[in-house]
């Protein structure tokens, strides 16, 4: 933070900045200004136009000039920009590559159908099976949440799989020290969640596994990004469960582009499903040992005092909500069964009804 703030007091001619980070250099010294800028760039505009970074953009835009040009750059068209550009004050120049499928010609993609309940010894076989014919391939595989990406991570490194985690919780030395360990093809596996499914220029990815099938399909496209780039072949395979079927034609139809089914062996797995299950197990419990959730907590009051929120105040707001929404949940479903009752009711007064019409009707 010092380093930068003496850097920023030089007064480079280009700034390249987190939201976050550079709202907190702004409002915590005044060696530097912003009253010159002439270019304002917003990469990855989609995500930091989403409402995420509302706070930190508001504070910044304070020490804008009124007179500049604002440039947005998106590799997706979301809902957000097109508000944007219909509030703008000046005109808006929109330039859009028109593509009749949202991924790369070079990109083989494949799906794997498995059960939920055996899913991991799926993407412990997959990995094997793929690493068996293209031995020296480098593999990304996306998983869902910070949690499930360190219990991947400990299991497929148990088994043989040597790896390294990229992800929220991971301190930012050590998420650097992973990515040089992976670019530099020291270690050729990297698990992550989708804070790498953006930004990261690695060419040499041959591979990109989805633990699981993203419930948005523009994350999908981001994802499986990461491989064939810059004209090389690439291959993505997707583990599918039965509950997933709905989020794969979704993506399907979004990309224009029908998955093949990616075969494998199903004894191959239940030779190895019992080591996986032991093993991610031992690793919950080790996770469950550590200071995981704790850090997890630590990070998020650290986030909330950097935005200058009160973090008990936020958390007493949040377990409000949370209260509100089971609350309104209960009576969702106290207001179902008072209905199904009526209507079983109503349903049994109508039958007894139709029944007596037909006893009166009978000629004795």
């Amino acid at each position: 933070m010092v380093a930068q703030g003496q850097e920023l007091s030089k007064h480079p001619h280009i700034v390249i900045a987190t939201p976050g980070r550079l709202a907190d250099h702004l409002e915590s010294c005044n060696t530097f200004s912003l009253n010159k800028i002439q270019f304002l760039v917003i990469d990855e505009a989609d995500r930091m136009l989403s409402g995420q970074f509302d706070e930190q953009l508001e504070t910044i835009f304070k020490f804008l000039p009124k007179k500049k040009q604002t440039l947005l750059f998106s590799a997706t068209m979301n809902d957000t920009l097109e508000i944007v550009k219909q509030v703008a004050v000046n005109e808006v120049l929109l330039w859009e590559e028109k593509a009749d499928v949202a991924t790369v010609d070079q990109l083989e993609q494949f799906y794997v159908l498995c059960p939920k309940a055996v899913k991991d010894g799926y993407l412990v076989e997959t990995v094997r099976t793929f690493k068996e014919q293209h031995r020296n391939a480098s593999i990304m595989i996306f998983t869902d949440t910070c949690r499930n990406c360190q219990l991947l991570s400990t299991t497929l490194n148990e088994v043989g799989f040597e790896n390294v985690a990229l992800h929220a919780m991971i301190p930012q030395r050590e998420r650097l020290a992973a990515l040089t360990k992976f670019r530099s093809n020291v270690i050729r596996i990297l698990i992550a969640t989708d804070v790498a499914s953006r930004g990261l220029d690695i060419p040499t990815i041959e591979l990109v596994i989805n633990h699981n099938i993203p419930s948005v399909p523009k994350d999908y496209i981001h994802r499986v990004g990461r491989t064939a780039r810059a004209g090389r072949i690439g291959c993505a395979i997707s583990l599918v469960t039965p509950n997933d079927i709905h989020l794969l034609h979704a993506i399907e139809n979004i990309i224009n582009t029908k998955l093949k089914e990616f075969i494998i062996n199903g004894k191959e797995v239940a030779k190895i499903f019992t080591q996986v299950s032991v093993t991610k197990r031992e690793a919950e419990i080790k996770l469950d040992c550590s200071d995981f959730e704790e850090k997890k907590e630590i990070n998020k009051r650290k986030r909330m005092i950097l935005e200058g929120k009160d973090p008990d105040e936020e958390m007493d707001k949040i377990h409000k909500k949370r209260h509100l929404k089971r609350k309104g949940l209960k009576k969702v479903i106290t207001e179902r069964f008072k209905n199904k009752q009526i209507n079983s009711i109503k349903k049994e007064r109508f039958n007894e009804k139709k029944d007596l019409i037909l006893i009166k009707g009978v000629d004795l």
